[in-house]
């Protein structure tokens, strides 16, 4: 099965020598994202255009996974599914293309077009125009149309090589990954940071990727989820890395020392100080987020600019002006948007009432007060690896091992009654309380959680419950990995007293 790849009109717009570089750089890109799943698959790069062969005993399933990998990969206008042949003479070419398509524009508009490059006793025009008028003396009501064809009928002879063109699907356009340098994305899980690092990678950028870790393993374990189907879907023609770093004791700190107003800038410049110095460890020149104007508090132009105050490398932000449907409509084509719905934005429960315009020797004067170590000691613990390693056997957990239980059934249950936690961040919990008669509720926001554990009874039973149950599972999840043995979740769908 062969395959005729457009290069994306950023490539064929360069000289000659950049455009020679960037196409040998994407042939390599197709070649290893499709040996990755077909070790035969076969490449040819031919100036203008690449070829992809596969081998023809392909099972139907296999044939359109790698169909669809070749879309996403970019550099690439268009995919064209061609069969190839010798051309003999021009009068049996149009004989055997007309008997091919008449069957398929019966009753509907075409157009010819064709594509030549060598040397040939004809004009791509004489061509076009011979074959539409063989095409309609053979399909019945069918009709030409320049501008909206239903169907395109596509000739491409190199030399002395026909591609018939069968099926075409459009390409990802942009630059080949690897060929416009390399950055560190802070990735989050929520819809925007994958969206931007697509629009990255897009612009021929190898991304990075890095975590700050608020919520435990559990936390990582998503976000690397959603990095991992980022990669293998659009960039897995290159080995990446990603980073974690344990932030659950600057998130304490934090909420301890930081007045309430400045919790959301402070948090954001300590992770740019703390991503710069692992961009600049591993010698990546940029750092970039999913932010964009106005969608929170830290995210005005005031407090964005204290934040870039803080790195001395640039931050680059692709999806500065983006409204935030387009930013999910975008997380839908690119396929990571299932997995980021169901993620907390962790990021935006750190303030009751933050500043939109932070003052900034106030904001000076807050993280003068923090320990000069927080940092230290949290880069310290970092961990990276490649994106598709695997996470340690012994942290991984199923979480349909957490059971969930309906307010019917904790007021059932025999015995000493459970704990009930509340995990939600102060301003939730106080906005919409659980209300429970007769029940002892606890209140421990997620970001405090893993510090105070230690001064829980491993023994004890404890029924965690957040609105969504998505944190409630999480740090259900954390406390069993401690040793906790009887921990549930209280179903988010319970009627409150």
């Amino acid at each position: 099965m062969d395959y005729h790849l457009t290069l994306a009109p950023d490539i064929t717009i360069k000289s000659r020598s950049v455009r020679r570089h960037l196409t040998k750089c994407l042939a390599r890109n197709v070649r290893n994202t499709l040996r990755r799943s077909e070790p035969q698959a076969v490449v040819l790069n031919q100036w203008d255009q690449l070829i992809v062969r596969l081998p023809q005993k392909l099972s139907a399933d296999l044939r359109a996974i790698l169909e669809k990998s070749m879309t996403r990969i970019p550099g690439i206008h268009r995919i064209s599914r061609v069969r190839m042949s010798e051309f003999g003479d021009l009068d049996t070419l149009i004989e055997k293309v007309a008997d091919e398509w008449a069957p398929r524009i019966s009753g509907n508009s075409f157009r010819v077009s064709v594509k030549r490059s060598g040397q040939h006793d004809f004009r791509s025009v004489d061509l076009e125009r011979r074959l539409g008028t063989a095409l309609l003396e053979r399909a019945d009501d069918a009709r030409v149309s320049l501008t909206a064809a239903q169907v395109d009928v596509r000739l491409r002879i190199d030399q002395q090589i026909v591609m018939q063109e069968d099926t075409n699907w459009p390409g990802a356009g942009g630059f080949p990954i690897g060929t416009q340098g390399q950055a560190l994305v802070l990735m989050s899980g929520g819809f925007d940071s994958p969206v931007a690092a697509w629009k990255m990678m897009r612009r021929g950028i190898k991304c990075h990727f890095l975590l700050f870790r608020f919520a435990g393993e559990d936390q990582e374990r998503a976000v690397r989820a959603i990095a991992l189907r980022l990669w293998q879907l659009h960039g897995s023609s290159h080995n990446i890395t990603f980073t974690t770093i344990p932030f659950e004791d600057v998130i304490d700190t934090i909420r301890r020392d930081v007045p309430d107003g400045l919790m959301g800038v402070v948090l954001k410049r300590l992770m740019m100080r703390a991503a710069e110095r692992v961009a600049i460890r591993a010698r990546l020149p940029v750092l970039v987020t999913g932010e964009a104007i106005g969608q929170v508090s830290s995210q005005t132009l005031a407090n964005l600019s204290l934040i870039d105050g803080a790195c001395r490398l640039p931050i680059l932000r692709p999806l500065l002006t983006d409204d935030k449907q387009d930013i999910i409509d975008i997380a839908r084509h690119i396929e990571t948007a299932e997995l980021s719905e169901v993620m907390p934005e962790y990021c935006a429960v750190i303030s009751r009432k933050p500043h939109v315009k932070a003052p900034w020797p106030l904001v000076e004067a807050a993280e003068a007060a923090l320990p000069e170590d927080l940092l230290d000691k949290a880069i310290a613990n970092l961990h990276r690896c490649a994106v598709d390693a695997p996470m340690e056997p012994d942290d991984a957990q199923d979480s349909d091992e957490i059971d969930t239980i309906s307010l019917a059934k904790l007021h059932e249950l025999s015995g000493p009654r459970p704990q009930v936690i509340d995990v939600r961040a102060p301003d939730q919990a106080e906005a919409n309380p659980l209300q429970l008669d007769d029940w002892d509720i606890r209140h421990i926001p997620f970001y405090e959680l893993a510090s105070q554990g230690s001064l829980l009874d491993p023994q004890g039973s404890y029924v965690l419950y957040c609105e969504q149950g998505i944190m409630s599972r999480l740090q259900a999840l954390h406390l069993r990995s401690q040793g906790f043995v009887h921990v549930a979740v209280l179903s988010s769908k319970s009627s409150q007293a």
